[in-house]
């Protein structure tokens, strides 16, 4: 009797626990769990450049949650193989090898995973087969009431479609147990000699929240936030934040990665709602997750499209004091270095310094995509290159006045320079306030004017005459000198 022995190549969906591909109608006698690092993404993706696409920071995240992973599945009789070489042929080579059944593995939104998939699918042995699964998001492709090519050109559109007129199901338990391994290798090589200078990145202290890869710490933290944090509560009213732990729910990380799925987060929510009544912060939370599925949907529409065009220009001098948190705008510089820091910043954070480099600095948007994609524990294809094209107004929903005036951004949502003197000490020796969002003008011995000072800030800029004022009027406060 033929041993049947299936492949499941996982991608961004690290976990055990509502991931079909681990969901079986006729289980197979044998299964190996396979998932393989891109060896390109340890290469630069700028001509010129030594900066790979995969920075420290996601590939520490990322082999974290394998180590769970495979812990997770060792548990439930399986293992996993990580390799690292080219997806494609690393996959038909095992499944060719193993006289593999069914080769079983998530649909994505990436271009170049879609094209690892189609060379799968055209190089396997006719007598395997490939599964390709819609897995891991809030509605399924085939639960959506529009084919995949008439995808609403805006999300607000696309948002009242399924808010009407889909359900969204339950997320699936983990299975109990799993078919065994086959006779093949396991294990994975470790992150040193993945990446020699892995040590050379920590996360700074300063972020205020320390992540850890992996399905558990992701299920810790969404039962964290919800229910110690109540952030089903508080969630829409300070999603704006910008320092501490809990203004936002940080679960992006474990999203990308697929360490916890969409229906996951959707049925803690509804779960806290039945508790504690639906309220608008908990609706903004599924708001958010929309948001993603449409990102991921528009991405698989466009293809290649998303990235703009084939070719990344070189890195210009702007564009290095922007990386390099130099352009002497504090809440610029602030969020850079907290981003390259820690690989993660707020939302309010991203849209700054997007609209900041592409429409104050007028550098090419996708060059701030490609840094992302090095820097950010949760970098996610679809939703990075998406919200960049949305901040350059370009691609779907294309609107050229989406500008985001950083010195009113700053007085707003930083009235008394906490954040840029926390990432920035030298801007703590100044007076909480405006000031240190505009040191130059305050102190100019010791701060140069900024990189560029764009017509648009004329009305947010101060002057001694204009702080004394704003003081005067609100008592010794100076916060309602920028609205």
């Amino acid at each position: 009797m033929t041993t049947s022995i299936d492949i499941v190549w996982l991608q961004d969906n690290l976990r055990v626990a509502d991931n079909l591909l681990l969901q079986f109608d006729s289980p197979p006698d044998q299964l190996l769990c396979l998932y393989v690092l891109d060896q390109r993404w340890l290469q630069p993706g700028v001509e010129g450049e030594l900066t790979p696409r995969l920075g420290p920071a996601r590939l520490r995240f990322l082999w974290q949650s394998l180590m769970e992973l495979r812990g997770e599945l060792l548990q439930r009789g399986s293992d996993l193989l990580v390799r690292i070489g080219e997806p494609a042929e690393v996959v038909v080579q095992l499944a060719t090898s193993l006289n593999v059944r069914e080769v079983r593995t998530s649909a994505h939104a990436g271009s170049e995973e879609v094209a690892h998939i189609a060379k799968v699918s055209q190089q396997l042995p006719a007598e395997t087969q490939l599964t390709c699964i819609d897995n891991g998001y809030l509605i399924s492709a085939d639960e959506l009431p529009f084919a995949a090519d008439l995808l609403p050109a805006s999300f607000s559109a696309f948002r009242k479609i399924v808010e009407k007129q889909c359900v969204i199901p339950p997320p699936k338990h983990a299975p109990i147990t799993l078919p065994p391994w086959p006779e093949a290798a396991r294990g994975f090589p470790p992150l040193k000699s993945v990446c020699p200078d892995s040590d050379a990145w920590q996360p700074d202290d300063r972020q205020g929240f320390r992540f850890m890869g992996g399905e558990a710490a992701a299920f810790d933290r969404l039962k964290s936030y919800l229910w110690q944090q109540n952030g089903g509560d508080s969630y829409k009213k300070t999603r704006n934040g910008l320092l501490g732990a809990n203004f936002s729910t940080r679960l992006s990380p474990w999203l990308a990665r697929g360490c916890l799925s969409a229906r996951q987060v959707h049925q803690e929510v509804k779960t806290w709602e039945e508790a504690n009544g639906a309220t608008e912060s908990s609706y903004w939370i599924i708001f958010e997750l929309l948001w993603r599925d449409y990102f991921q949907r528009a991405a698989q529409l466009e293809g290649r499209l998303l990235f703009g065009g084939e070719q990344l220009p070189k890195p210009d001098a702007a564009f290095n004091a922007w990386r390099n948190a130099t352009t002497g705008v504090p809440f610029i510089d602030a969020a850079m270095l907290e981003l390259y820091r820690t690989g993660w910043i707020s939302n309010r954070a991203r849209q700054n310094v997007a609209s900041f480099l592409v429409k104050d600095l007028q550098v090419d948007w996708r060059l701030g995509a490609w840094w992302f994609e090095h820097c950010l524990i949760d970098y996610d294809v679809a939703s990075n290159w998406g919200n960049w094209r949305y901040i350059a107004g370009v691609g779907r929903d294309p609107r050229q006045d989406r500008y985001f005036n950083v010195l009113k951004q700053a007085g707003h949502y930083d009235p008394k320079g906490l954040y840029v003197a926390y990432w920035l000490p030298v801007l703590a020796s100044l007076p909480c306030g405006l000031e240190r969002h505009q040191p130059w003008r305050v102190a100019p011995a010791e701060f140069p004017t900024p990189l560029v000072m764009p017509d648009e800030w004329q009305r947010w800029l101060i002057d001694e005459a204009a702080l004394e004022e704003a003081e005067y009027k609100q008592g010794g406060s100076n916060e309602a000198a920028v609205q």
